[in-house]
């Protein structure tokens, strides 16, 4: 029995009204013991939110009370989906309609299928942080199986969030011992000496996005502790150089940067009980011009290599500003076109 049944009473009842001229039917669900204002949300934004996503059936909220109407199979889903609500509330005390949101945004995906299986690890202040398009999904199932994942895709598809969740949860779950996060620091320079500041300071404007990913996702009392006692190490990739890193999961964010040379030993620094996933944007490479991407050259020697996933994101992968997935797809029609024009020209020309 699930924790949360104590707390709510299932009423089912049925409209002759609706039975005979639809074949719908009507359930009504108490809420006891229950903040409704907290739950409900301001206006009642939470239950319309929900009513907004399943337009089939009519769902409304008197007093204590939240009737279903609708055919079986539907009432069914809202049901699934409230009990995912009423669950998250009674284990952070709050829901907003972000939360909500969040519970209902699993495009493609049957909602009586969105449940604690999908979430990969619960955020501060109940942030439910769980994969919200099908790649992403694809990144977070090649990580299960495999001990080595390429993550490749633009920025915005969410592929180094996605990353830092996967190994919090592994933490947490006491999976491995240790969280280690690597990435080259080329805007800078791999030689950080000239800058002013400690090593902390110099990383932390490179270091930025992985800051703010982890700050989602683990309280920052236990943050501190966790990168004092360096159970969470960040720090650039020339520093992985001579190690072996085992009972770790280790992410190597902006692979698109390292040479043929740090990637290659980059990989060979996995130790026993290790996963490491590799992100990159293979169409934003910060190297000299003349400078290959090793990153590049890793993926053609290993691509048939058994145990590496290897995963691509799109534009149809962004979560940030509409206008963002828009650009995306943009410069990847242009690249398209450049490469088919590139070709042509080739083939104009024939064989020398």
């Amino acid at each position: 029995m699930r924790a949360l049944d104590k707390n709510i009473n299932f009423i089912l009842t049925h409209s002759s009204r609706f039975n005979q001229r639809k074949s719908l039917v009507e359930k009504v669900i108490t809420l006891e013991n229950v903040p409704l204002a907290e739950f409900l949300g301001t206006a009642n934004e939470n239950i319309r939110q929900l009513a907004q996503a399943f337009p089939q059936s009519k769902i409304i909220s008197r007093g204590n009370e939240i009737r279903i109407q609708g055919s079986a199979p539907e009432i069914l889903r809202v049901n699934n989906v409230l009990n995912l609500l009423l669950e998250h509330m009674d284990r952070f005390g709050h829901l907003t309609p972000e939360n909500v949101k969040d519970y209902l945004d699993v495009e493609g995906v049957p909602f009586e299928e969105a449940n604690r299986d999908q979430v990969i690890v619960f955020g501060n202040k109940g942030l439910v942080i769980k994969p919200k398009s099908p790649n992403q999904r694809k990144l977070v199932e090649a990580a299960m199986k495999n001990d080595l994942v390429f993550a490749l895709g633009p920025a915005g598809t969410g592929k180094t969030y996605i990353a830092v969740a996967l190994a919090v949860r592994a933490l947490k779950n006491r999976e491995v011992k240790r969280i280690i996060i690597t990435r080259p620091a080329v805007e800078a320079g791999e030689n950080l000496g000239f800058l002013p500041g400690d090593l902390q300071e110099k990383l932390d404007p490179y270091l930025r996005p992985i800051y703010d990913a982890l700050q989602d996702m683990v309280p920052p009392e236990k943050l501190k502790y966790y990168q004092e006692t360096r159970v969470i190490e960040i720090a650039p990739l020339a520093y992985m150089r001579g190690r072996t890193l085992h009972d770790a999961f280790v992410l190597l964010d902006e692979a698109q940067n390292t040479t043929s040379e740090q990637i290659k030993m980059f990989l060979t620094r996995m130790g026993p009980n290790s996963k490491v996933i590799i992100t990159g944007d293979q169409t934003q490479v910060d190297l000299p011009v003349r400078q290959k991407s090793g990153l590049s050259e890793a993926l053609r020697i290993l691509k048939d290599v058994k145990g590496i996933g290897i995963v691509n994101l799109s534009g149809k992968d962004v979560i940030r500003h509409k206008l963002v997935k828009a650009i995306i797809e943009a410069y990847e029609k242009n690249q398209e076109e450049k490469d088919q024009q590139k070709y042509e020209s080739t083939s104009r020309k024939g064989p020398r």
